[in-house]
């Protein structure tokens, strides 16, 4: 089975640190070990981009033929302010994969998938549809057994993946279309943005039409 990164290899080659010789820094969440790696050993699962809600179950790949080859320069394009079409495509293209795609996205986008079935399960309440629950179980409703935690609903986190990959082109087009806020950060000893915004910082909006 394929080993698939959730977030690409050409993005992440960008920690690369000069220290460590073609190797970046990472630590592990579940104990914050640190470690040295490469980008080939990180954010990856085994077949995380199969999936087989879809009639190609591999769609996702071909997508991203068009996207990571283009990703680097397109950064480097978004740094000199020498914004294109094609910049902006493999910008909103690699952000639209790891929503869609990612562990995180998946978890996220199942929430509602939840919220949707608690919903159908209320309304067929409603209608009598579902009928009581034997005396074992106290002759609730299926609501009132899902409101108690006595049964719950296990959606396949590759469901809402497979909904985020059938619609990525939409997802890029409203990436791609919006107004974006371009962070730059030109401190190479603190790479990590979301974690140290040092000032002065560059603030650049761009509107995408």
């Amino acid at each position: 089975m394929p080993l698939d990164h959730y977030v690409s290899q050409v993005h992440l080659k960008n920690f690369y640190s000069p220290a460590l010789d073609g190797h970046m820094y990472a630590i592990r969440k579940s104990d914050l070990t640190k470690f040295p790696c490469t980008s080939r050993d990180v954010c990856r699962i085994e077949d995380g981009s199969t999936n087989a809600y879809l009639k190609e179950d591999r769609a996702i790949e071909d997508f991203l033929l068009d996207v990571e080859p283009k990703y680097n320069a397109s950064v480097g394009k978004l740094r000199d302010d020498k914004i294109d079409e094609e910049c902006i495509y493999a910008v909103a293209g690699f952000i639209a994969y790891v929503a869609s795609c990612s562990p995180a996205a998946m978890r996220i986008h199942t929430g509602p998938l939840h919220g949707s079935l608690a919903a159908e399960v209320a309304i067929l309440d409603k209608q009598g549809v579902l009928g009581k629950a034997p005396p074992s179980l106290g002759g609730k409703s299926a609501t009132e057994l899902l409101a108690d935690g006595t049964i719950h609903f296990d959606v396949d986190p590759k469901f809402p993946q497979a909904m985020g990959i059938s619609s990525v082109i939409q997802t890029v087009s409203i990436f791609g279309n919006a107004k974006w806020e371009v962070l730059q950060n030109d401190d190479a000893e603190s790479p990590f943005l979301p974690v140290i915004i040092r000032w002065p910082l560059r603030l650049q909006a761009i509107h995408v039409s």
